[in-house]
C-alpha cells in the first residue's frame, strides 16, 4: 500500500510554526483542489490548532513525500520550515497514524473529544471535492469507528479534556476564585464556546461574548445567560474585564501592545488574564513583557498537559488495542482486493461454460426438467468452487505473504486463459 502522509504536529514545531501553516476552511479547500490537480489520486487535509496533515496516494503511484512537502511548502511560503519539521508516514505506519488522531491519543490533549469531529469535517470536505476512492473511504469509516469506540469502550475521553478546559484550569491557578471575575470570550466557534462554559461552571457571573458575527455570539451567549458586546467594541470595552478568552480563525493579532498597555493604565493596575488558545495567535504575545499581565498561549497549557497524561496514561493501552484490531480487519480487507477480481473471474469463467451447455439442450428438455438440470448445476457449480473461494479469500486476508496472493493469482488467470485486468481500487 503506497499511502504516505506527513504532519507537522505539537511534537515537530514551535506554536510559531504551526500558526503560520495553520489552514483555515477556505484555504484547505484551495490546497485540495491543487493537490487533486497535481499530486493525489486520493486523500485529505487535516488542519487543527496543534496539526496541519495531509495524506493520501500520489497519482504517479510511488511513495514519494516530496510532491505533496512541496505542495504544501509552497502553498503557504512560510521561512524557516524545514522538511524535519514534518513527521512523514508510509503504508501501515500512516493508517496507524490516522487512527491514533481520530481516537485523541495523538492530541496535545490525551483524549480530546474536539479531534473526532475535526477530522470527520476533514474527510467530509475531501469528499466533497472528489478525492477519495474507495480505499481512502475505507480508511475514513475505519478511522471514525476507531474514534467512536475509543469514546465507548474506555476512559479515555472522560471527562473535560478539551484545550479550552486546560486554559480555564490554568486560570483557576492565577486566580484564588472565579466567582467574582469578569470575563470576555472573543469567537463564539466550538473553542469559544466551551471555553464560555467551562467559565461558567467555575463560578464566573459576568460572562460576555463577542464575535465577527454578531448573531452568533448572540446564540451562545442565550444558552450561557451571558451578554454580548460588538466585535468592533472590543478594545474600547476590554478594560472592564479580568480574564480574556481569545479563540478566532482570525488572520493577524487582534489585540497588539499597545492595546493591552491602555488596558492596564485603564484598569489603574488591576492584573488582567489573557489567554490566547487561537491559532493562528489573536494576542500580540510582547504583551507578556507588561506588568500585572498574565499572558498564555496554547504551548503554556504543558503542566496540565503533563497531569491530563497521567491520568489517562492506563487508558492509552487499551486504546491502542482498539487500533490494532481495526488495522487487522483493515489490511484483511485490503489484502482481498487483488484476489476478489481473479475470483470474480473464475466464476464468471465457470458460469459461461455452465450457462453454454445448458443453451445447447434447452431445446431438447422439457422446461419442468431444464429448470432441473439448471438447478443441479448451479449447485454443482457453487459446491465445486467454495472451497477453492474461501482458501483463497483467508489466504488474502492474512496478508501474511502477499507475493503468495500475487503468485495465486497470477497462475489462476493463466491456467483459465482470463483477461488480466488491474484493480482500480489499488492502483493510487
Amino acid at each position: 500500500m503506497n499511502l504516505i502522509g506527513i504532519s507537522l504536529n505539537h511534537r515537530t514545531a514551535p506554536i510559531e510554526l504551526r500558526e503560520s501553516l495553520h489552514l483555515s476552511k477556505e484555504e484547505s479547500t484551495e490546497l485540495i483542489i491543487r493537490l487533486k490537480e497535481s499530486v493525489l489520486a486520493s486523500g485529505f487535509v487535516l488542519s487543527t490548532c496543534n496539526r496541519t496533515e495531509i495524506f493520501g496516494f500520489l497519482k504517479n503511484g510511488k511513495s514519494d513525500f516530496s510532491p505533496v512537502l512541496d505542495a504544501l511548502i509552497n502553498f503557504k511560503k512560510i521561512e524557516n520550515l524545514r522538511t524535519d519539521n514534518f513527521e512523514k508516514y508510509f503504508s501501515c505506519s500512516a493508517i496507524k497514524h490516522i487512527f491514533k488522531v481520530a481516537s485523541g491519543i495523538d492530541s496535545l490533549m490525551i483524549g480530546d473529544s474536539q479531534i473526532l469531529g475535526q477530522t470527520k469535517d476533514a474527510f467530509q470536505l475531501s469528499e466533497d471535492f472528489g478525492l477519495v476512492d474507495s480505499v481512502m473511504k475505507r480508511i475514513f469509516d475505519t478511522a471514525i469507528k476507531v474514534g467512536k469506540l475509543s469514546i465507548k469502550e474506555t476512559l479515555i475521553g472522560e471527562g473535560a479534556v478539551t484545550i479550552s478546559f486546560a486554559a480555564v484550569q490554568v486560570v483557576e491557578k492565577i486566580f484564588s476564585s472565579l466567582e467574582n471575575k469578569s470575563a470576555l470570550v472573543i469567537g463564539a466557534g466550538e473553542t469559544g464556546e466551551l471555553a464560555a462554559t467551562h467559565l461558567r461552571d467555575k463560578g464566573v457571573e459576568k460572562l460576555t461574548i463577542t464575535n465577527r458575527t454578531y448573531e452568533r455570539a448572540e446564540n451562545v451567549a442565550k444558552k450561557l445567560n451571558a451578554n454580548v458586546i460588538e466585535f468592533a467594541k472590543i478594545k474600547e470595552m476590554l478594560h472592564n474585564y479580568d480574564i480574556v478568552f481569545s479563540a478566532t480563525s482570525f488572520e493577524g493579532f487582534i489585540l497588539e501592545f499597545d492595546d493591552i498597555k491602555q488596558v492596564i493604565k485603564k484598569r489603574k493596575g488591576q492584573p488582567v488574564c489573557l489567554m490566547d488558545i487561537a491559532i493562528p495567535r489573536d494576542i500580540n504575545p510582547k504583551v507578556s513583557q507588561l506588568d500585572n499581565v498574565f499572558y498564555h498561549d496554547i504551548d503554556s497549557l504543558n503542566i496540565i498537559v503533563n497531569q491530563n497524561l497521567m491520568k489517562r496514561q492506563k487508558e492509552i493501552p487499551k486504546v491502542e488495542k482498539i487500533i490494532m484490531d481495526e488495522m487487522v480487519n483493515f489490511f484483511g480487507w485490503y489484502n482481498t482486493l487483488d484476489i476478489v477480481p481473479t475470483i470474480k473471474a473464475v466464476r464468471d469463467f465457470f458460469e459461461n461454460i455452465r450457462s453454454d451447455e445448458l443453451e445447447k439442450i434447452k431445446h431438447k428438455l422439457s422446461q419442468e426438467n431444464f429448470d432441473k438440470v439448471e438447478d443441479m448445476t448451479r449447485r454443482m457449480l457453487g459446491r465445486l468452487l467454495h472451497n477453492p473461494t474461501v482458501k483463497l479469500r483467508q489466504i488474502a486476508e492474512t496478508g501474511e505473504n502477499p507475493n503468495e496472493v500475487a503468485s495465486i493469482s497470477s497462475v489462476m488467470k493463466e491456467l483459465f486463459g482470463l483477461n488480466n485486468e488491474s484493480n482500480p481500487s489499488k492502483t493510487n
